[in-house]
């Protein structure tokens, strides 16, 4: 499907909005999903940095759980950045109690890896599959891959170790912020990925 993808972004809690201008200024159209009916013709999907434990509280509240992981089983291209890494990773290590994610990514993600608000840092990251160019990010208490399995990929890591960046098929998980430096690429290929996915039931 050409022209201007439809990109649906969870827009319970997080940076929204600059995810929605990132997606806007590469010519996309987005849909900013509260309730199911939002999940309408997208053809991706950004679940936004916040806080994972809220984020799960809330799409479990606004009844978007199920049609979430239905759309996320189904293939939808998705871009998951620092909350989003946790909430789609099959597992979660040191959840809080009751914490569930919308999985789709065979994957463990610890939550905030880095620490607090006040350990957050830029870096320059040289990304699998996305140029020669490192990519300037932000991390805010952000998380880390500690397992990854069948069919995930590796595309970054620090230099102590810690994996940053994975992906599989159809899902790119990210613990940093590429909208508040304003690198575009990881935003570009979901935007190439959602114009030519076709949702096999016609959602």
């Amino acid at each position: 499907m050409g022209g201007s993808p439809l990109i649906g972004v969870l827009a319970l809690q997080g940076d929204v909005r600059e995810h929605r201008t990132m997606l806007e200024s590469l010519g996309a159209t987005v849909a900013e999903v509260r309730t199911p009916e939002h999940l309408t013709d997208i053809q991706g999907l950004v679940i936004p940095g916040g806080e994972s434990s809220v984020m799960d509280k809330l799409t479990r509240l606004f009844g978007l759980r199920d049609p979430l992981m239905k759309l996320i089983g189904a293939g939808i291209p998705v871009l998951g950045t620092c909350a989003g890494m946790i909430m789609v990773a099959d597992d979660i290590e040191d959840a809080i109690e009751g914490q569930l994610s919308l999985g789709g990514l065979d994957a463990t993600v610890k939550r905030n890896s880095f620490g607090s608000q006040r350990d957050s840092f830029d870096v320059s990251l040289a990304v699998e599959g996305y140029g020669p160019d490192p990519v300037d990010v932000s991390f805010i208490r952000a998380p880390a891959v500690t397992r990854v399995g069948e069919g995930v990929h590796v595309l970054a890591a620090l230099e102590d170790g810690r994996i940053v960046a994975v992906a599989n098929d159809t899902i790119t998980a990210l613990a940093f912020h590429p909208e508040v430096t304003g690198e575009s690429r990881f935003h570009t290929r979901l935007i190439e990925q959602a114009r030519v996915w076709h949702s096999p039931t016609g959602a």
